[in-house]
């Protein structure tokens, strides 16, 4: 069962909010796992004070200053920590090697050509989302707030029933570790918090977000023979775009 002390450590370990070690005592790293329940929680979090950024200054500045801003918090709050997991997933799956060599150059904290091009594709790519959905006299802020939600929701899929790629690294808390209830547990509340907050309106986006992310897992296994911290984060970047992406396109 979930618990707040597992939240909060759960919130800690994510994001760059600041959490008092005294209010996760008791939390272990083998009840890490268990805290996959609250990856939606924290996404709402994260949601919630971006969306916030933007609703507070859109008014003031225009839609496409707040859509940065928006996107400025959403890095700061996070600490990029996905952002740089999507920058080494791309230096690795897309240098065309060995499966040693692509985790290899994944584990390299120097940025390379295809890191940072998708680095940038990916910041410029949300803000123009972020402002298109504006522009569309769509329900911004709702929206805002459930993106993180799907992000950190559908990093349980590229975790359940995988293989860890390596053999120590962060992710090894979670990769293959997550169990069968937790994980439909976890897209549940995923699901219920996006269709409540954002309504029926994003179901489409959300099955096609769920299904690139099935196929990205797939992808990724295919070629370095499971799933690694870096994957995760690249797929909560990447499902986030998608889902941006095809809400608008419905």
């Amino acid at each position: 069962m979930m618990t707040w002390r597992l939240f909060l450590a759960t919130l800690q370990f994510l994001t760059r909010i600041p959490v008092k070690e005294r209010w996760c005592d008791g939390v272990e790293m083998n009840d890490y796992p268990r805290g996959i329940v609250c990856f939606p929680l924290v996404g709402l979090v994260v949601g919630l004070l971006s969306a916030l950024v933007w609703g507070i200054l859109v008014q003031h500045v225009g839609a496409f200053p707040a859509a940065v801003a928006a996107v400025i918090a959403h890095i700061m709050l996070t600490g990029a920590l996905h952002l740089d997991g999507l920058a080494d997933t791309c230096d690795g799956l897309f240098s065309v090697r060995s499966r040693e060599r692509i985790l290899e150059i994944m584990r390299d904290s120097r940025i390379g050509t295809n890191g940072a091009l998708a680095l940038i594709v990916a910041v410029l790519l949300r803000t123009a989302l972020i402002y298109q959905l504006s522009a569309d006299g769509l329900a911004v802020f709702a929206v805002l707030v459930v993106t993180p939600v799907i992000g950190r929701g559908m990093m349980s899929v590229m975790m359940f029933r995988q293989s860890y790629a390596r053999e120590s690294g962060m992710g090894n808390l979670f990769i293959g570790k997550i169990s069968e209830g937790r994980f439909y547990a976890t897209l549940l509340l995923m699901a219920a918090l996006v269709l409540f907050i954002a309504g029926f309106s994003t179901l489409f986006a959300l099955l096609v977000t769920l299904s690139f992310t099935f196929a990205f897992r797939r992808f990724v296994a295919s070629r370095i023979g499971g799933q690694t911290g870096d994957t995760l984060g690249a797929a909560c970047e990447l499902s986030e775009l998608v889902f941006l992406f095809f809400f608008l396109w419905h």
